[in-house]
Formats: C-alpha cells, structure tokens, sequence
C-alpha cells in the first residue's frame, strides 16, 4: 500500500486518484480557513510556488473537527482559500481525519507515522511529507510553519 491507491473527492464531487501524483513529493495538510494556524496557507503556497516545478505538490484537505473551523461548503471553502490566501495548490472537499468516519487516506497517513502521543491528528495543519513512490517520510505538528519543512522538501527532491 501507498497512498497512491487512494481516491479522493474534488470540491465539486468529482473523484480524484492519488496515483495521479506518482513521481511527485506531496505535502498532504488537514485545513481549515477559520483556525488560528490559516495563515500558514501562505507558507504553504510558497512552498508550491518554489518547488511545483521541481515535483513538489501541495494538498489540502479541509476539515471541519476541530471547533468547527471549517463551516462553509466545499465550494465556498476553494473561494475563501483563493481569495484571501492566494491559493493555488490543489484543495479537496471536506473530510474527517479522525474518529469512525476518518478518510481511509487519513487512516492509512496515522498507521505509518504516529504523532508524538498517539496515532491521533491533534488539529488543524498537521503535515505528511509523502515521498515520489507514496511512502510516507514525515509528520509534523500543526504549529511547524511550513517554511520549516523546507529543509527536507528539498532534500526529497533531490
């Protein structure tokens, strides 16, 4: 398994093979637009403005378990990223990332790295680096700013 057998939806409904990004390192973020941590949004769009054309693909997935920071429709949740944080990376529709209705993606992301506690994603922009053949290389913590993942983006792609 990687997690380039998974599909997932698209804002608009439409389904999306992650076997689409073979040969790509992905960055793979849980979102949410109204969370104290969205304005990494913008770390995160920097990251795949520099790197897009060196194989990196940043994304992300919205989700509303965290204190309900994630209200809106799919639809309204790509306007707002768009709008007021210049988003460009590809955003997915609204998953759960923990729990019984946990995405089998996310499912999968904790079975192979574990936070430091538990398997758990704590909270919102908690970060997966996910190499070019869909292994999973590394978590981080949704306060690690994405500029500090920097590092280990570039060495991937390398």
């Amino acid at each position: 398994m990687s997690v380039h057998d998974y599909t997932v939806l698209k804002p608009n409904g439409e389904e999306q093979r992650l076997d689409a990004y073979k040969g790509h390192v992905m960055l793979i973020v849980n979102t949410a637009t109204k969370c104290g941590l969205a304005p990494q949004f913008n770390g995160l769009e920097k990251l795949h403005q520099e790197y897009h054309s060196r194989g990196l693909v940043v994304l992300g997935f919205p989700c509303n378990q965290f204190m309900n920071q994630e209200p809106v429709t799919d639809q309204e949740m790509e306007e707002v990223c768009q709008l007021n944080f210049g988003v460009t990376f590809p955003l997915f529709a609204k998953i759960n990332v923990n729990g019984s209705q946990s995405h089998p993606l996310y499912q999968y992301l904790k079975k192979e790295k574990k936070g430091v506690l538990s398997g758990e994603i704590k909270w919102n922009f908690t970060k997966f680096l996910v190499d070019q053949n869909g292994n999973v290389v590394e978590r981080y913590g949704p306060t690690v700013a994405p500029e500090k993942i920097e590092e280990d983006i570039s060495a991937l792609l390398s």
